[in-house]
């Protein structure tokens, strides 16, 4: 798509009030173009076929087809257009993490009274999801494991840990952590930390989530828990996550500081502190996404001696992330998402 064309955007919502002001929005904004709105998921699918959207903001709850089922007649389509899920935290965070790994490649948080003029709050993130939609590469979803109440207890693995395992990612970040989790063996030798791009009040449903797919345990992060071989910690949405050494201990520690930085949590504030903890035993691994958070921290963890791996293009949803790290000369191999456990445990001692 080149500069001088604008990104055609459909807007898909049930309510008439949330249609107007995403349109307002959206309209107002350089390089976008609003092109239509649907009212529900049947409106939708006949929209796409009339406008050719690049793409698609798209709330969840609505009568008739819902949110998941337009994702689903998307993925049979042969060039479908991105989807940015518009959602509410709370009762809808289990279905909006269930559209992501669906499919759609990004997640505006909409605030729960409709009615109101904080629906106008959403338009700077709005506007930088769309742009960021629309530049992404659609990749095969993930089926989505059933809700699971109370997994099995997992026995531990037995052994100190030798490296610590983090992880950084944003834009079709949890398609792309689905799919390395649920290959990850249930003796994996190595703790992993993970930090994700995506707005407070969801982290919670990603673990649970990602927890349901895969043979090791995950969890979102909490002040003060263990990292051990066995677990994978998320960080918590609007925090940044450190990871502390006390003797042969790794404790998560959960604060806003730096405050300053666009992204908390902060994937170079998870590295930094892998690379104080762990030094050379650390490898740094990052995924898909968009902008450069990680790099700062990927050189850190070189210079401590430690490992920087990254996903190759041929998988990214947004190779951009990685990208950076790649050009920059630190990255010690790449790997699309299906060699990644084996880049992976070639760098493991």
């Amino acid at each position: 798509m080149t500069t001088s064309t604008p990104i055609r955007v459909l807007v898909v919502d049930d309510s008439a009030f949330a249609r107007k002001v995403l349109r307002q929005v959206l309209s107002h904004a350089e390089g976008l173009e609003v092109v239509g709105t649907a009212r529900d998921g049947l409106d939708a699918l006949e929209k796409l076929v009339e406008l050719s959207p690049d793409v698609i903001t798209l709330d969840l709850v609505m009568p008739g087809l819902d949110g998941l089922g337009v994702l689903r007649a998307l993925a049979s389509m042969p060039s479908p257009p991105r989807v940015v899920v518009v959602s509410s935290a709370g009762e809808e965070s289990e279905l909006a993490v269930t559209a992501l790994q669906a499919g759609a490649v990004e997640l505006v948080h909409k605030p729960t009274a409709l009615a109101t003029d904080r629906l106008y709050e959403l338009g700077e993130v709005l506007v930088a999801k769309v742009r960021a939609a629309a530049i992404a590469v659609p990749r095969p979803s993930v089926a989505p494991a059933p809700p699971v109440e109370a997994p099995p207890p997992r026995p531990p693995v037995l052994g100190p840990a030798r490296n610590l395992v983090v992880v950084g990612t944003s834009t079709g970040g949890p398609q792309a952590l689905t799919r390395l989790l649920s290959m990850l063996p249930p003796d994996f030798p190595a703790p992993m930390a993970l930090a994700l791009h995506i707005p407070a009040g969801y982290t919670e449903a990603v673990a649970r989530r990602l927890d349901a797919q895969c043979a090791l345990e995950v969890l979102e992060a909490e002040q003060g828990m263990e990292l051990r071989p066995g677990r994978v910690v998320l960080a918590r949405a609007g925090q940044h996550l450190k990871v502390e050494r006390h003797g042969e201990r790794t404790l998560a520690r959960l604060d806003r500081h730096p405050v300053r930085l666009p992204h908390h949590p902060s994937v170079d504030v998870l590295f930094e502190s892998a690379a104080k903890a762990w030094g050379a035993d650390t490898v740094g691994l990052v995924l898909t996404g968009m902008g450069d958070d990680g790099l700062e921290g990927a050189r850190t963890i070189r210079a401590a001696g430690g490992t920087v791996l990254t996903e190759a293009e041929s998988s990214c949803v947004v190779y951009g992330m990685p990208r950076v790290v790649d050009e920059a000369g630190l990255s010690a191999g790449t790997a699309p998402l299906e060699g990644l456990l084996a880049l992976l445990r070639a760098h493991l001692r």
